[in-house]
Parts: structure tokens; sequence; C-alpha cells
């Protein structure tokens, strides 16, 4: 078979010399965790697996959707002879849970968290020319609160819970780097200033050396900016866009600028060198309005979870990712939740060549303990630092135009400040000091917990769209639909504080026509959905006019976020069906999205 997910997996900053290590590797189940014990770490494992592909899913070879608390992998690599006098750097995309790698006996890193990258340079373990041994451990147990976003706690799927996803699940790679190289860079686009701020990490600071960042579009060269290397650890430059090669980003126009990043030495020699993009686009607030570039752009959105039959939450094809952006853009949606998860890289750079939305979301479910997720939610400090490695690796790409780290959490206020307060605080304040120039939304739906938050939101499934248009209409009195969930409507939300204000989930209108037309009309184990099933699929399309419409008639929301883009397992309340095949007439959701929103005033 050909190499699985063979495109480069870090699109925004690109070296040349790299190494996908997808494909087949030994694997191993180890149910009880006690495979260190066992031995594991130092044999020959019993199984193949294809990587990235977890090993639930039928991509992978394995197929084994029972609990895994702990699995193994092992592979040997050469690493390239001809990255003589330059380091090897192991790098993984994605890995769920708790990872430990070793190389050649040598442990050489540790990392928590099922949705962001981490690496480990080998250069003191495997030399150019040399065999690299790699092993990993990853941990994931179902137990306790631990962020897992839509997997299901329990052995089968139920309700919005979905096939557990346990392991590699995105690109495995290698890459060479000089001894002292650039790091990732940070490019922050200043539309009332016509240029982009970065700032761009070093290695080490020697003296005499120097950062030069250099902006292209089709034209060719627009400008460059060189600044010293051996005073920051992060040295600052300043990209100016004269007046003539000014082009913003937007919904309908995305354009993208090249970004070359160089590190050049006391000699003038370029000694490192990465290829970028950016977007030229802004986000403000004014009143209850989110601007796009000082526009009212309603924001359109879908909620989408990202799953796919076949390969659950890592995209089967690059072709994959595309296509669901498309089908999107194709009902009449400009963006997206990506919703309890992190997406892949490569769906943001999609949606920045395309134009499209995207709320970047955490995937925080998974914090409750005890017999219910919802009351008595204790999410954990390795949140935080989840978090922040999901907006610095997503910090640069225009599509984001807000932050959402938490979702539906639910406690009641008293007189105590609790651990969900804590870290709902925590990491709203992480997020507004590693990111200025984005609203951030301290969590979607429920329970705001942070009185400063940039944007109040909240979730309605309400099916009747009479009844849903008047539980919206208050937002002209500074009275906003909020969940309560209390017991006797008891607050679990502080007061609304005349924030920009959106429906962020909303619909999942729930249809199988299959179904129905077998008498099917409750909830059950293979059909879950929101509210009364419609009766046949003229209803669907006449509930779904009736709540967009409540809502683009609506000139104080910037927006909505429909639920959802697909059916996922159970859950049958998409636009499309769960294997991207049409379920509904798409032209006319389109139709009825495409109408001038309220909102859109200039």
């Amino acid at each position: 078979m050909s190499q699985p997910r063979a495109e480069y997996p870090r699109p925004q900053f690109v070296r040349p010399e790299w190494v996908n290590l997808n494909g087949e590797w030994q694997f191993e189940i180890d149910r009880s965790d006690s495979g260190l014990e066992r031995g594991l770490r130092d044999r020959e494992l019993t199984q193949r697996i294809v990587v990235p592909f977890a090993p639930e899913t039928e991509l992978s070879g394995i197929e084994d959707v029972d609990f895994m608390e702990a699995v193994w992998y092992r592979t040997t690599v050469t690493i390239p002879a001809e990255w003589d006098g330059k380091d090897a750097v192991l790098h993984f995309q994605a890995v769920d849970h708790d990872t430990t790698v070793w190389v050649n006996g040598e442990e050489v890193v540790r990392h928590r968290g099922g949705f962001t990258p981490f690496s480990a340079n080998l250069h003191h373990v495997a030399e150019p020319g040399q065999e690299a041994t790699i092993v990993v451990r990853a941990r994931d147990t179902h137990r306790g609160p631990q962020a897992r976003g839509k997997q299901s706690q329990l052995y089968f799927n139920h309700s919005c819970l979905y096939t557990r996803t346990t392991g590699i699940w995105q690109t495995v790679w290698l890459e060479a780097v000089p001894t002292v190289h650039l790091k990732r860079p940070r490019i922050t686009p200043d539309v009332a200033g016509s240029s982009f701020h970065l700032e761009v990490p070093v290695s080490a600071n020697k003296p005499g050396w120097k950062v030069r960042a250099l902006l292209r579009d089709a034209e060719g060269e627009i400008t460059n900016a060189e600044v010293r290397a051996d005073l920051d650890l992060a040295p600052r430059l300043t990209l100016q866009v004269p007046a003539d090669r000014v082009r913003l980003w937007d919904t309908t126009d995305p354009h993208l600028y090249d970004v070359r990043l160089e590190l050049i030495d006391a000699d003038g020699n370029v000694v490192d060198g990465a290829d970028s993009y950016a977007g030229l686009r802004s986000v403000s607030i004014n009143g209850k309005a989110i601007l796009i570039n000082g526009k009212h752009v309603f924001q359109r959105l879908v909620l989408d979870q990202g799953y796919w039959p076949e390969s659950l939450m890592t995209a089967p094809s690059e072709e994959a990712l595309v296509r669901d952006i498309e089908l999107s853009l194709a009902a009449g949606f400009n963006g997206a939740r990506l919703h309890q998860k992190v997406f892949e890289e490569r769906f943001l750079y999609h949606a920045d060549r395309l134009g499209y939305l995207v709320w970047g979301e955490f995937g925080d479910w998974g914090s409750g303990v005890g017999n219910t997720d919802k009351e008595n939610q204790q999410p954990t400090a390795s949140y935080v630092g989840q978090w922040l490695e999901a907006v610095e690796r997503d910090y640069s790409h225009p599509s984001i135009v807000g932050w959402c780290p938490l979702n539906e959490t639910h406690q009641l206020l008293h007189d105590r400040i609790t651990q969900l307060d804590d870290v709902t605080r925590a990491m709203f304040l992480a997020t507004k000091a590693a990111d200025t120039s984005r609203p951030v939304l301290d969590a979607s739906g429920y329970s705001h917990r942070v009185p400063e938050t940039d944007v109040w939101d909240s979730h309605n499934y309400e099916q009747d769209p009479a009844e849903f248009a008047q539980q919206m209409a208050d937002l002209v009195n500074d009275k906003p639909y909020g969940n309560t969930g209390g017991p006797e409507g008891k607050p679990i939300s502080l007061a609304y504080d005349g924030q920009p204000y959106f429906c962020s989930e909303f619909g999942g209108i729930w249809w199988n026509a299959e179904k129905a037309a077998a008498g099917n009309t409750g909830n059950s184990a293979d059909s879950w959905g929101y509210g009364q099933r419609v009766a046949n699929e003229e209803d669907f399309y006449t509930r779904f006019a009736g709540l967009v419409d409540a809502l683009l008639d609506n000139e104080l929301m910037f927006g909505y976020c429909y639920t959802q883009l697909t059916d996922v397992f159970q859950e049958e309340n998409g636009i499309y069906n769960f294997d991207r095949t049409n379920k509904l007439d798409v032209p006319r959701i389109k139709a009825v999205q495409d109408r001038q929103a309220a909102y859109e005033k200039d």
C-alpha cells in the first residue's frame, strides 16, 4: 500500500529535509498497563499496525474497540546519512494520551495530552547514518478526569459520545535541523498598520547572527527585514506592506502571503531556513459586534466533530480534510466550531486557503468525577498546559477568529470558589496572555464563570421555531437566552454583561429517512438526536428554515453554529451522512442561509 498521510504535517513552518514515518509499525496492546514490567520496551512486539491510525480503527488493521490501558509501538529507522552535521528531531503530531518515547533504549520525551504535538532531539542517541529504534508507550485510561473530547468512557457509543482513540493518531516524522536553528514563529497581522509582526525564537543566541524575513506575493518579493539574533530569545521584526500590495484575507478573498525565514551566521551564510505564510486579517469588538477587517461578517458556522467511520479522529486522507470544508461551504456555511477536538493542522491550512472561519476549541470533556460528567467537574492543571500547546501551534493561522478552551461546563454558582472556577479562569487568562489578537469565550454554553469574557453564548436545542425565536429575542433588552441547568432554574453562569453574543449550538435536527420509514421515532442505541424527530424530509426543511431565520433576523447576533456537519455513528443530526454522502437537498439548505443577515449592515 502507499504510505498513509504522506503530506507534510506542519504547513506553516516547512523545512525541506524530513522523513515521514507513517506506515507499518510493530504493535501490542497492554490491557492492564503492565508492559514495562513484562519487558515490552525491550523486545519485539507481536502485532502490526498502520500508523497514524488508532488501533480502534479499520484503517489501522487492528480494529479493537475494547478498553486499552496502554499500547506499545516499535519501529527501526535509519537517520539519513546526508543529514550529517545536523540534528535529527523526532516529531509526534498527536498521541492519546500519556506518552513515553524511548530511542535506542534511552527515554527521550514524555508528554501528556491527546491533541497536541511534541518532539525530541535525537542528537545524543542517534546520529545521521545510524539506526534508531523507536519505542512508544501510550497510556489512555478511561477512568478519572482527562481531556477526552467525545470519546466514550463506556464500552459502547451512546448519545453524543463515540468510539475511543488510543495511541498514535497523527503523523510521526523526522526532521533535520542545524544545531543552532529557528523555532516556530508567531506571525501577527496588523491591518491598521498594513504590516506583519514576527516573533522568531532561536535555539541559541550567537554573536553576530541575524534573523531575516522576506514577504512575497504572486508578483514577487514585497519587502524584507533583518534583525540581530544575539540579544533576544525571540527576535522581533516587522514586515511593512506598501499600499499597492495590501490585500486582506477574508471569506471572499482568502489571500495568503508567502513568508521566508532565514537564520544567518556572522559570515553571512544562511544556516537555517523555513517557509511559512500569513494572512492580513483583523478581529475586533464594537459593542455586541465581532468585526472581521472592520466589517460585520455574519458567522454562519457549523459544528464539525472531525470523525470518519473508517478512521475516527484521523482523517483517512488529505482529500478528506478538504472535502469536509467543501461540503460545509456547499451547504451555505462560512466556517465551523471545531468541536471537542484540536484538529489536525493541515485542516487549518486548508481553512486558511479557502477562507473558512474557525473557532479553535479544546476537547475538554472527560473532567467529570463520579457518575455524572456534568455536575461534578474537576478539570486538572494539565488542561491549561495542553490548551496552551494548542494555542501556540495554531496562533498564526488567519482562519482562526476566536478561541474557546471549554465547552458545556456545568456547576451551580455558590459561595465557594471551585476547581472548575480556578481552571476556567486560568484557561481564559492563559489564552488572553498568549494571544491578544483574538476574542476568547471562557466556556461555550452553560457555565460562564469569567465576568470579563470577551464573548457570551448559549446552546439551545428547542425544536419549535416559534418558541426558539421567542427565547432568542430578548438580546435587544440585554437579557439573552442563557443555559441554566440547575434545579429550580438556579444559575450556573455569571450574569451577562453586554458582550457580543451568539447561539453557538442549535438545530441538531434528528433525521434518518430509512429509520423513520421503519417507524423508529424515539432515541435508541443506533439512533440519537435532539428533541422530536421530524416527520419527513419536507418537515426538516421547514424546521431548519424557521430556526435559522430566527437568528438571521436578529441584528444584534454576530453569528450562529448549527449542529452539525455530518452524522457521527448513532448521532443522526447531520446535514450529510457519516460517510459524507448526501442526506438532504444541499442547495435548499444553502438557500436558507444565503440571504443577508440583519447583522450584516455594511
